[in-house]
C-alpha cells in the first residue's frame, strides 16, 4: 500500500537521523519565536519582562530545554531618540537569542542574532550521545 504521506511522483518518504530532527526542532521554535512576537509593543520598561514571556513561551514547547533571550535595550533606546512614541516594535535588530533542544539524545544549541540587516538564525553545536 503506498504511503499516503509521501508527496506523489517520489517513491519514499525520507526519515531523518535523529541530529537532523533535532535540528528541524529548533528551527521549528526560532520560526515560532520571531513570528510570534515580531511586532510586539516594547520599551526599555518592558524588555525584562518581554524576554520572560518569550522564554518561558517557546519553553513550553516539546523538546526545548533552555531559551535564553536579551532584548537590546541600548538599541532600543537609540531608535526610541528618533521618534515620538515611548515604544518601538520588536524586531531581530533588538534581540539576541540561544536555545538548547534535546531530541532523543542529541543536543542542539542555536542562536540568533543579526547578520547585517536580517536576523540570523543557526545551529552553533550538534552533540550526539
Amino acid at each position: 500500500m503506498p504511503n499516503r504521506f509521501v508527496a506523489p511522483g517520489r517513491r519514499e518518504r525520507m526519515s531523518p537521523t535523529t541530529p537532523q530532527t533535532a535540528c528541524f526542532e529548533a528551527g521549528i521554535k526560532f520560526g515560532s519565536l520571531y513570528h510570534q512576537f515580531a511586532g510586539t509593543p516594547v520599551s526599555p520598561a518592558s524588555s525584562a519582562s518581554l524576554e520572560r514571556a518569550i522564554e518561558k513561551s517557546i519553553e513550553n514547547q516539546p523538546f526545548c530545554v533552555d531559551v535564553d533571550v536579551y532584548i537590546l535595550d541600548e538599541k532600543l533606546r537609540e531608535t526610541l531618540t528618533e521618534q515620538s512614541a515611548e515604544y518601538t516594535e520588536l524586531t531581530g535588530r533588538f534581540m539576541e537569542v540561544e536555545m538548547t533542544i534535546e531530541y532523543e539524545g542529541t543536543t542542539v544549541d542555536a542562536s540568533m542574532a543579526m547578520d547585517g540587516d536580517y536576523p540570523l538564525m543557526e545551529l552553533d553545536r550538534v552533540v550526539e550521545r
